[in-house]
């Protein structure tokens, strides 16, 4: 099954943004499809990739941040290609 799975990490301290970076790198540098825009990452794949990957990588962006939020929304299909009709 294919799935869609957009991130938004938010350290709640000073200094987060190499913790943002070293996030977005690491999930760069895995096989999945990856999208950034400013306000967040989407990642594109097979549902068992991705929760592994993921699941690998925000332990570890947790363990960099003293606290901090992670937002993630999941959909049901690979929408890397979406254009809107309108």
């Amino acid at each position: 099954m294919k799935i869609s799975v957009e991130l938004t990490l938010t350290p709640l301290q000073d200094n987060f943004e190499p913790a943002i970076i070293h996030f977005i790198k690491k999930l760069r540098a895995s096989n999945l499809k990856v999208l950034e825009n400013p306000l967040s990452t989407q990642v594109y794949g097979d549902y068992n990739e991705v929760m592994q990957v993921l699941t690998i990588e925000i332990k570890e962006a947790f363990d960099l941040i003293e606290r901090g939020l992670l937002y993630m929304k999941i959909v049901k299909s690979d929408r890397h290609d979406y254009e809107p009709h309108f």
